[in-house]
């Protein structure tokens, strides 16, 4: 596996976190990888190093710079909404075609490609980050809360992105402010009806800069990148 798609059951639920702990985790093993977050709403210059691909840098062990975020994410808007809608604000629009382009040209070993909010987040009139996944070909890493309605949430992506035949490389529980139960028993009921994942348990992290370092590890589990 060269290319990871990180994607998620909704927004601001730790695909940022969970790509920047991969990140930080290849690197602590000698691995060489790179990360991209084309799309990004809700961008304010002012917040650089707190913005998604300001923390994606910071992994990688590279200084957070407009230069270096405008690289990794060229399509920002400031707006906190769905990428059509934030797009649309600015009277301007995306272009599926550019953003294939634009993740294909950097393809290497590996790549990690976070998406924007959930699986099913319009890009423009016809297009769903799930349209971007199964275009690109690349298997997706999906996380998930623990939040209650997250077995709903969690099942109805995978199914949706099952049904366009994107492979699945494993799902990563990540915990919420507010989980009714274990995280153990979402990963037992998930995996009941979706049939077994490769899963990881992401626990709350403490608060702090860089929490992405705390995280347990997640590549072995999930078998990815043959770490």
């Amino acid at each position: 596996m060269s290319t990871l798609f990180v994607t998620a059951t909704g927004t601001e639920i730790g695909k940022t976190l969970v790509a920047a702990a991969l990140c930080h985790e290849l690197r602590a093993a000698g691995r060489r990888v790179r990360a991209l977050k084309p799309v990004l709403s809700g961008y304010d210059p002012a917040t650089l190093a707190d913005s998604d691909p300001g923390v994606l840098l910071a992994s990688l062990g590279k200084p957070v710079t407009e230069e270096a975020v405008a690289a990794i994410t060229p399509w920002r808007f400031a707006a906190p909404l769905s990428p059509d809608m934030a797009a649309a604000r600015e009277g301007r629009r995306l272009d599926l075609a550019d953003i294939l382009a634009y993740c294909r040209a950097a393809e290497g070993d590996p790549l990690l490609i976070e998406g924007i909010g959930g699986a099913m987040v319009p890009l423009d009139e016809r297009h769903t980050v799930l349209d971007w996944i199964a275009e690109l070909g690349a298997p997706a890493l999906v996380v998930a809360g623990s939040y209650l309605g997250t077995i709903s949430h969690t099942l109805t992506t995978l199914a949706a992105m099952r049904g366009r035949g994107v492979p699945i490389a494993g799902l990563v529980i990540s915990e919420s402010p507010e989980s009714p139960v274990p995280l153990a028993e979402t990963a037992e009921t998930i995996n009941r009806h979706a049939g077994p994942l490769p899963t990881v348990l992401l626990p709350r992290l403490p608060a702090g800069p860089a929490p992405w370092r705390a995280a347990p590890p997640l590549a072995p589990t999930l078998g990815l990148f043959d770490v």
